[in-house]
C-alpha cells in the first residue's frame, strides 16, 4: 500500500512538473504558473518530471537501486521549484515525502544495509554449490544409525539420490512478542550450507508499522544477530559464545527437518534410545549440542527436543535457557521430497520463571510471558509459512504452527515460487550490487 501511494505520489509530480515545459515553449497557457520561464529553465523542468516519472518506475520494477535516481529527481526538482518558488513552493512537500523514502532505500537496500550483506554472503556461498555431489546416499550408508534415524532418512527419500550440499528456504507470516502483543507481519529468507556448515538468515518485519530488518550469521567465526529499526537504527547487535551455541542448535534443526540426508555427517554421533527415539550428538568446533529426536511408528520424524537453545531477550544481550521444541506432523510427498508440512515451533519456561520477554530467532519466534504462574510451563510457539529448495531436488512445505491457548491461530501467506536452476525466487536479484 505505501509503494502504491508513493509511486502515485510521484507520478503526479511528475507530470505537474511537465506544465512548466508546456509553459517555457508555450504549448499551453498554465495560469498556476504566473512568473516567466525561459526555454532552458523549461528544459530544467521537463528534465525533472522525466526523472520523476522514470523514479516512479524504478520503485516497481528496480526496488535495490530506485533510490539512486529518486535522490536525484527530489535534488533537480527543489531546484526547478526554488526558481520559480511563489507558484511552486507546495511541490517540495512532495519532495520532503519523496527524499524520506530514498534515504529509506538506500538505508534498506543500499552498499551498507543488512539485505546486501545477506544478499552478498549468499551469493559468495551459493556458486561452489551449483553441481550436486556425484556420489549417490546407499542403504549401507546407514547401517551405523540407529533403527529410527534409518527409518525417518528411508521415508525422506535419501537413498539412492545425490547428499543435499545446500539449501535456501523462504516464507512469509506473523509473529508477535506476548498475547496482548499486536501481530508483526514479516518475510524471511535464509540459506544453509551443510559443509563446512553455514547458515545466513535476513528478515523483514513490521513493528507498529515500522519496517525492521534481522539479519543472522553463523559461519566458521561463530554467530552474529542485527536488528535495525527503519533499517538504519540498531535495536541489536548480539554475538558470542552462547549465541554461538544457540545457533548450533538452530542449524542442527535445519538439517533434521529440511536436509536428512546430512543426519550422515561425521559430526553427529548417535545414541540409540528406543525403538521411536535417539539422542544426537552434534559438534561444530568448541560446541556440542544434544537434542532428543522422537519418531512415530511409521518412521517420520514428529519432534526435535533440545535444552541447548535459548530464548534470547529483546535487547539481544541475554539468552535464557529453556527446553525447545519443534513438534512437526502432516508428512506429504513434496517434489521428490517426503516432508513435514505443519510443524510448531515452542520454548518452554520452568515452573516459576521470572517475567520474561523473548524475540524473534532465526526461523523460530518466540511469545512471552508476563507472569510466573502454572501456565509458565505452557510452550511457546509462532507461525512459519516456508518453502525450500534442496540441491538435488525441489520441496514446498508449510509450516502452520499452533499457539498458545488465548493466541489466534494464523495460516501464512503463500510464498514466492522458486526457480528450478538455482532455487532464487523468481524475480530476486542474483547478481551483487557491485560496491
Amino acid at each position: 500500500m505505501a509503494r502504491i501511494a508513493l509511486v502515485t505520489l510521484v507520478v503526479l509530480h511528475g507530470f505537474i512538473h511537465l506544465l512548466g515545459f508546456a509553459k517555457a515553449f508555450g504549448l499551453a497557457e498554465i495560469t498556476q504558473l504566473a512568473q516567466p520561464l525561459s526555454r532552458e529553465w523549461g528544459l530544467l523542468w521537463l528534465a525533472a518530471g522525466v526523472i520523476l516519472l522514470a523514479t516512479a518506475v524504478a520503485v516497481v520494477v528496480a526496488r535495490r537501486w530506485w533510490w539512486t535516481i529518486g535522490l536525484l529527481a527530489v535534488g533537480i526538482s527543489q531546484v526547478v521549484i526554488f526558481s520559480s518558488w511563489h507558484d511552486a513552493k507546495w511541490g517540495t512537500a512532495a519532495n520532503v515525502v519523496l527524499l524520506i523514502a530514498a534515504l529509506y532505500g538506500y538505508a534498506s537496500r543500499g552498499p551498507r544495509s543488512l539485505r546486501t550483506e545477506f544478499e552478498q554472503d549468499l551469493l559468495h556461498e551459493w556458486p561452489p554449490a551449483l553441481s550436486p555431489s556425484d556420489a549417490l546416499i546407499e542403504e549401507s550408508d546407514l547401517a551405523h544409525l540407529p533403527a529410527p534415524v534409518q527409518r525417518y532418512l528411508r521415508r525422506s527419500g535419501v537413498v539412492g539420490r545425490p547428499a543435499v550440499t545446500d539449501f535456501r528456504a523462504t516464507w512469509t507470516g506473523r509473529m508477535r512478542s506476548g498475547p496482548d502483543k499486536a501481530w508483526m507481519t514479516f518475510n524471511a529468507e535464509q540459506m544453509d550450507v551443510i559443509d563446512p556448515p553455514r547458515r545466513y538468515f535476513f528478515m523483514n518485519a513490521r513493528m507498529k508499522g515500522m519496517p525492521v530488518d534481522v539479519f543472522h550469521a553463523f559461519d566458521s567465526d561463530g554467530a552474529t544477530m542485527r536488528v535495525r529499526l527503519l533499517s538504519a537504527f540498531t535495536m541489536v547487535d548480539a554475538k558470542g559464545a552462547a549465541l554461538t551455541r544457540a545457533e548450533t542448535v538452530t542449524l542442527f534443526n535445519d538439517l533434521c527437518c529440511l536436509a536428512p540426508g546430512a543426519l550422515l555427517s561425521p559430526n553427529t554421533a548417535w545414541t540409540p534410545i528406543d525403538g521411536l527415539s535417539a539422542s544426537a550428538q552434534f559438534t561444530l568446533g568448541t560446541n556440542t549440542i544434544t537434542a532428543k529426536l522422537v519418531f512415530d511408528d511409521a518412521g517420520d520424524l514428529i519432534d526435535f527436543v533440545a535444552d541447548g537453545r535459548g530464548a534470547m531477550s529483546s535487547d539481544g544481550t541475554t539468552i535464557t535457557p529453556m527446553r525447545w521444541t519443534t513438534p512437526m506432523h502432516d508428512y506429504a510427498e513434496v517434489g521428490q521430497a517426503r516432508v513435514a508440512t505443519k510443524a510448531e515451533v515452542r520454548w518452554h519456561p520452568e515452573s516459576g520463571h521470572g517475567p520474561m520477554v523473548s524475540s524473534s530467532s532465526h526461523r523460530w519466534l518466540t511469545t512471552s510471558r508476563s507472569a510466573a504462574t502454572a501456565a509458565d510451563k505452557t510452550p511457546l510457539v509462532a507461525n512459519i509459512h516456508i518453502s525450500t529448495y534442496l540441491r538435488g531436488r525441489c520441496t514446498k512445505s508449510t509450516a502452520i504452527v499452533d499457539t498458545t491457548p488465548g493466541f489466534d491461530t494464523h495460516a501464512a501467506r503463500p510464498v514466492s515460487r522458486l526457480s528450478p536452476r538455482l532455487g532464487f525466487p523468481l524475480g530476486s536479484p542474483r547478481q551483487p550490487y557491485g560496491w
